[in-house]
């Protein structure tokens, strides 16, 4: 059991091996990053039991869910990891004359924090370790107990692959977080609920330490289905990402804003989705879990409050925590269903009539930005529009969360739903910071900026300061 001493003797060794400077020649960090991907290759099967027993993932969904995707991620990060830790060259300018150069170094924080989740405790915990160890750090994973399983693997894998003034797992509760964040660490990285991410700026406040958010959203994330969609497409596509992790997904589709004119036949679609894709999900081996009894309690708790409105699903099984990916139809925009995240497979649908559009829009501008947001329609001139206008982290038209996997892309939100945006060189600009320096020249320095400004014999200085600051 992690206790505050033993966190804090942790913390000051990381700090000295960071001290050291052994992490910062990019070799360096090549090498790391290649030994973090041969131990998830490595522990490829053990993690798949372990996200089966955890979230009752299939072995295909926990892959490209979490595994695959974090092999990607460092993939990318090797191959691009040189150029972006290259220092910039920059010409001073004649108002720094004689001294021409500045460079600009991307200098590592130090020793970071990385709090991950329990809906994809692997992607989320080495995904973002990618990022640190790439940009030159010492790291600290605190991983979500919810996922006792994965933290096991985890635990083991890091402890096989690095030493522990390097990279270390700490297991444990909300008592152990809070222990990690009443140290004082260089940058923290968090992926959460907004509540929690208000409690994790205000323990960075106290040491004015840089924060990094990861978060759902308030209010959730919207797909927005015009009557010109494809409604088979757009159906297909929303229930696979309902089904997806049982709808425990940040970027998840929170609720559908559905046209009144096709509401009918686009609800026929979703049904026939979820059936043929699932089938009778809490019986269905492939359909993942609710992670904690409490978690499946809450969702049919909520369901039960629109009982005389659920149009598919509305039942699970308690012994397993699995609840079936439920439609709820119809809902207003100011009921509670619409306005908190879910976190779950209940699916409010929302009629809108399409001329109404802008009226729509602005009521979702007015809430808290979502850290997705999605648009099903045949004219993409205005979804292109619409998507350069809203406020919302990232988003796809007529797809769902597959900007996640762009490469070279980054991922983030904005306002409820983050701060900071990582994945590939953007991850590695979230774990560095950019440094300038100027490389003085020690003759033919001009006393422009020197006193005295005064007299005939100075003039000059101010006339000549204006043409270098032009």
């Amino acid at each position: 059991m992690w206790t505050q001493e033993s966190l804090h003797e942790l913390v000051l060794r990381q700090k000295a091996y960071f001290g050291s400077g052994e992490t910062l020649p990019v070799a360096f960090r090549i090498e790391q990053l290649k030994k973090l991907k041969a131990a998830v290759v490595r522990y490829e099967e053990e993690l798949e039991n372990a996200l089966a027993e955890d979230l009752g993932r299939s072995r295909e969904e926990a892959y490209f869910c979490d595994i695959g995707t974090v092999i990607l991620e460092i993939n990318e990060t090797l191959r691009g990891i040189r150029a972006w830790a290259r220092s910039g060259t920059k010409w001073s300018g004649l108002c720094a004359f004689p001294s021409l150069i500045t460079k600009v170094y991307r200098m590592p924080y130090g020793n970071t924090l990385i709090i991950s989740p329990f809906n994809f405790p692997v992607l989320l915990s080495l995904g973002v370790l990618t990022a640190s160890l790439a940009g030159g750090n010492t790291a600290v994973l605190k991983v979500s107990s919810k996922a006792p399983a994965t933290e096991k693997v985890l635990s083991k894998l890091i402890g096989e692959t690095f030493p522990s003034e390097y990279v270390a797992v700490v297991g444990g509760g909300h008592d152990v977080a809070d222990y990690c964040l009443s140290e004082r660490f260089d940058k923290i990285f968090y992926t959460g609920s907004p509540k929690v991410g208000v409690h994790v700026l205000e323990c960075a406040a106290k040491n004015l330490t840089p924060v990094a958010l990861e978060l759902g959203g308030e209010n959730g994330n919207f797909a927005i289905v015009r009557k010109d969609a494809n409604l088979k497409d757009a159906a297909r596509k929303i229930a696979f990402f309902k089904i997806c992790n049982s709808g425990q997904i940040c970027i998840n589709v929170n609720q559908v804003a559905v046209a009144k004119e096709v509401a009918e036949p686009f609800l026929e679609e979703l049904k026939l989705a979820f059936l043929t894709q699932i089938g009778n999900a809490p019986e269905n081996p492939e359909y993942p879990k609710l992670i904690t009894k409490a978690a499946f309690e809450k969702c049919e708790s909520e369901a039960e409050t629109y009982r005389d409105r659920i149009v598919y699903g509305g039942y699970g099984n308690a012994e397993t925590c699995k609840y079936a990916p439920s439609v709820i139809y119809p809902v207003s925009l100011d009921e509670p269903i619409v306005n908190h995240e879910l976190f779950c497979p209940l699916l409010p649908v929302v009629p809108f009539e399409d001329a109404e559009i802008d009226a729509l829009l602005s009521s979702i501008e007015k809430r808290e930005h979502g850290l997705a947001l999605y648009l099903f329609t045949k004219d993409v001139k205005w979804a292109k529009r619409t998507m350069q206008r809203m406020q919302y982290g990232g988003g796809c038209i007529n797809e769902v969360c597959l900007h996640l996997l762009v490469k070279g892309a980054p991922f983030g939100g904005v306002g409820h739903s983050g701060m900071g945006a990582y994945h590939g060189k953007y991850g590695f600009s979230e774990f560095t910071h950019n440094a300038t320096v100027l490389i003085g020249k020690t003759h033919g320095n001009l006393p422009l900026r020197e006193h005295p400004y005064t007299g005939r014999e100075n003039a000059y200085k101010m006339k000549l300061m204006k043409r270098f600051e032009r």
